[in-house]
C-alpha cells in the first residue's frame, strides 16, 4: 500500500538517522495517512480516501468538494487514482 495522501500528495520523506558518533544511516519519515470514508452530501454517497491529517483538517474547514476544487481536482480524479 502506497503511503500517499489522495488530496495533498504527501508521501514519505527521506533523510539520515544520525547516531551519537555522528554515523549517518538512511531512514524515512512516513506521513500520517489514514483511510477514511467521507460523506459527500452533493452526491448523497460516501467516498473512501487515503488522507493525511492535514488534509482531514482542510476538509473539515472547507468541505471535500471545495478542497478538491482549490487543488484543481475532482472526485472522478480521486476515484481513478484509487482504482
Amino acid at each position: 500500500m502506497a503511503r500517499r495522501c489522495d488530496l495533498t500528495g504527501k508521501g514519505p520523506s527521506f533523510g539520515h538517522h544520525v547516531s551519537f558518533s555522528k554515523r549517518r544511516t538512511n531512514r524515512r519519515w512516513l506521513p500520517n495517512v489514514q483511510t477514511r470514508r467521507i460523506w459527500v452530501p452533493e452526491e448523497q454517497r460516501y467516498v473512501k480516501l487515503k488522507l493525511s491529517a492535514s488534509a482531514l483538517r482542510e476538509i473539515d474547514r472547507k468541505g471535500l468538494l471545495k478542497a478538491l476544487r482549490d487543488r484543481g481536482l475532482t472526485l472522478r480524479d480521486l476515484e481513478r487514482r484509487s482504482s
